[in-house]
């Protein structure tokens, strides 16, 4: 995959694209992406995803923060397992915002991307306002020489907690992470939920317990954190991967206050590496957080999960 932040690299080519945020490029993105994919190869053309660096809304609204699945980061490195031959990189500006979608099709599809055909999302709108819809872009595609098509509906035969036909949408996964349900959730992403941070100083508790643990602060600000609990994880640091036992909660134990923190013993391993750089991958929540009556409770249930924990990954 080719990542195209300079439009000049496009000159002479003719493209099939689709476009959208594409944040977590779950189950449904992967849907429209292989029927664009399928487009571009019956024209024998190459395929193009248009994605943003930022989330539109925080652009338009300053104190809009939005939560994420991916980092700007990640999400390219998700989507290159798409085999999509281009991914565009289009920065989200407010003069951007204020093209309607005749304009956004006329100056920015067609003449600064080269765009031939357009695959558009089920449920997508664009433009100022999102006023207009499917059919204007027909007309405005048919005007200038791009062929504007409806994807096809993307339905899930996927059942979580006895619902069936999960809808599968951005939204959808960062509830179930909220939630805990990280299993749930890697099924609709196609991967583990991942958060990449670094390692901070801690209380140091978890160390007079038998039970050292690396304190994680997340690079990206608003990636969804999910809910409070312990959780089985793969573990990367120092480019090895360990099994890991993360904890996620306020440690009601120690009275530390209402502060989230986010920490992880790493099985088998053994050495410092403060400030180094660390990945978790989410596998299976274990269990919620508890107030245990002492430390030696709280040690007891620790040995259970190492155990859980060891025997999940």
């Amino acid at each position: 995959m080719i990542v195209v932040r300079d439009f000049d690299r496009l000159k002479g080519k003719e493209l099939v694209a689709t476009i959208g945020f594409f944040d977590g490029v779950h189950l449904g993105h992967r849907f429209l992406i292989d029927e664009m994919k399928e487009i571009a190869k019956a024209r024998n053309l190459p395929s193009a995803v248009i994605t943003f660096p930022e989330h539109p809304r925080a652009v338009l609204h300053a104190d809009y923060q939005p939560k994420l699945l991916n980092s700007s980061e990640e999400k390219l490195q998700q989507l290159e397992t798409t085999g999509v031959d281009y991914c565009i990189v289009l920065d989200f500006t407010i003069e951007l915002s204020r093209l309607s979608a005749k304009e956004f099709i006329t100056s920015i599809l067609a003449k600064s991307l080269h765009v031939k055909t357009l695959l558009i999302g089920y449920d997508h709108r664009f433009g100022h306002n999102r006023s207009e819809g499917f059919e204007d872009y027909v007309r405005y595609g048919k005007e200038i020489g791009i062929e504007v098509i409806r994807a096809k509906a993307y339905t899930s035969n996927i059942e979580i907690e006895n619902v069936p036909n999960v809808p599968v949408s951005s939204s959808e996964i960062r509830k179930l992470l909220q939630a805990g349900n990280v299993a749930e959730a890697a099924y609709l992403l196609t991967y583990p939920y991942q958060l990449l941070g670094h390692i901070v100083s801690g209380y140091k508790v978890g160390r007079t317990l038998g039970f050292p643990t690396a304190n994680i602060r997340v690079d990206e600000p608003f990636k969804v954190i999910p809910g409070i609990g312990v959780y089985a994880v793969w573990v990367e640091v120092e480019g090895e991967r360990y099994k890991g036992m993360l904890y996620i909660g306020d440690r009601p134990t120690l009275n530390n206050g209402k502060d989230i923190s986010m920490e992880v013993n790493i099985l088998d391993f053994s050495g410092d590496i403060y400030n180094d750089s660390i990945r978790v991958s989410f596998v299976q929540y274990v269990r919620g957080d508890i107030k245990f009556d002492s430390l030696e409770e709280l040690k007891a249930q620790l040995e259970k999960d190492r155990c859980t924990v060891n025997n999940l990954l």
